[in-house]
């Protein structure tokens, strides 16, 4: 499809890019130099509203330590570690980054998985009432507009693992009224509503019938699906169910991981586009690129005897210079063009109406690829998408019109439901 692609932008050279001038301008593609086409990509950065389908940045607050009583990480100045700040967004070009409010596994079975959610909607919240002047909260598409007009980031949540539904459907409006649009039905174990693609146990062999009850409410209600996380049963058995579009937030093309379940195989993304749906690539290096993930099992294993042998935590500055070059040398990161062959692929499976960008950005640690290592370099895969031939209008689709669509279509149903 890119070799297609190539040609095409050879025999069609000249590519009408809005740069702030008259509209009647154009650029001829062909005359580009690297430097130029960077140029235009980050104008188109900036003046595109961009949404991310996935960032976890509240669960790396709770991580970090934050409570009530502390202040809060100030992710309106540049931080250290993490892939997410006001800074960094803004040079990146992100306007809308769903915050994922993360349930991990284990509060299935200890409890308190609602608890924990509010817990994490709130510290999203406070965002917004401790910087007001650079973050806003937004629950549908023209709260995002309003807010990228003032220049201010939208933070639309979405829940990542139905856990915290616990066994009772009000809570789907529960969760509604706190602002989540889409949950993410699962995580890494089986629970109460389907299989996931990370468990073996196949509890349900595919959705359960509380499950089935759960996806037909979050329509009702308003919340989009997320299939990412769930096993290809559980996967199947929504589309049977649901009367909408669903979305995967945060998931990349199986074609090129092959037998890991956790991404979306051919036929897999030939039914979410059937369903009207969008997959949001996943940037993390486990899930764009197989020998990657190969890679960073066997390196995983010899840093975590490394750092004992020499009694040293990851943090200490010995430590990261050695994990550094060890896996510069043994497992070298996968770049921003591996990212581009997922939206090539897909493009050819299904065209350019159910693709956009589901990051993972601070939920996927050091896999990230070399050249989007943060949400500063946004810029760097659409200038990349911009060689391959992608036009501005088919780039606005990944960025936010593929998931505007789906996300009014949901809302839309749900009114005419109430």
């Amino acid at each position: 499809m890119k070799y297609f692609r190539f040609i095409l932008s050879l025999c069609l050279p000249i590519l009408a890019i809005s740069c702030g001038k008259d509209s009647a301008d154009t650029i001829d593609y062909t005359k580009l130099s690297e430097s130029e086409i960077m140029e235009m990509a980050r104008d188109l950065a900036q003046n595109t509203i961009m949404v991310d389908g996935h960032v976890d940045l509240p669960y790396r607050m709770k991580v970090g330590g934050f409570t009530l009583q502390r202040e809060i990480l100030n992710v309106a100045e540049r931080t250290e570690g993490g892939n997410f700040d006001f800074p960094r967004s803004r040079e990146g070009g992100l306007d809308a980054p769903f915050m994922s409010i993360y349930i991990p596994s284990r509060y299935q079975e200890m409890g308190g998985a609602k608890a924990l959610a509010d817990s994490l909607i709130l510290m999203t919240e406070r965002l917004t009432t401790t910087w007001p002047d650079k973050f806003a909260l937004a629950y549908g598409p023209d709260e995002i507009k309003k807010n990228f007009e003032a220049g201010k980031i939208s933070l639309p949540m979405g829940m990542e693992n139905g856990a915290p539904i616990e066994d009772d459907l009000d809570n789907i409006g529960y969760f509604y009224d706190r602002g989540i649009r889409y949950i993410t039905l699962t995580h890494g174990k089986d629970n109460l509503i389907g299989d996931s693609s990370y468990d073996t146990t196949y509890t349900h062999g595919g959705l359960s019938e509380f499950g089935v009850e759960v996806v037909k409410e979050m329509n009702r209600t308003g919340i989009m699906v997320d299939i990412s996380h769930v096993s290809d049963d559980t996967f199947y058995d929504v589309l049977e169910v649901s009367q909408v579009p669903v979305i995967a937030s945060h998931s990349s093309a199986r074609h090129f991981t092959p037998g890991f379940e956790r991404n979306m195989a051919d036929e897999m993304i030939k039914k979410l586009a059937e369903n009207g749906g969008v997959i949001m690539i996943n940037f993390g290096g486990s899930f764009i690129d197989q020998d990657f993930r190969e890679g960073n099992d066997a390196a995983r294993e010899h840093i975590v005897n490394w750092l004992a042998e020499n009694e040293l935590s990851r943090n200490d500055p010995e430590a990261q210079e050695y994990i550094a070059d060890y896996v510069a040398e043994n497992n070298p990161f996968p770049s921003v063009q591996r990212v581009a062959d997922h939206f090539d692929h897909i493009v050819e499976l299904v065209g350019t109406d159910h693709l956009g960008f589901g990051s993972d950005f601070d939920g996927v640690g050091d896999t990230l690829p070399n050249g989007l290592k943060d949400v500063s370099m946004y810029p760097n895969l659409i200038a990349e998408l911009l060689k391959r031939g992608y036009s501005k209008e088919e780039i606005e689709k990944f960025c936010y019109k593929n998931i505007f669509r789906v996300w009014e279509e949901v809302a839309d149903f749900a009114e005419s439901a109430s």
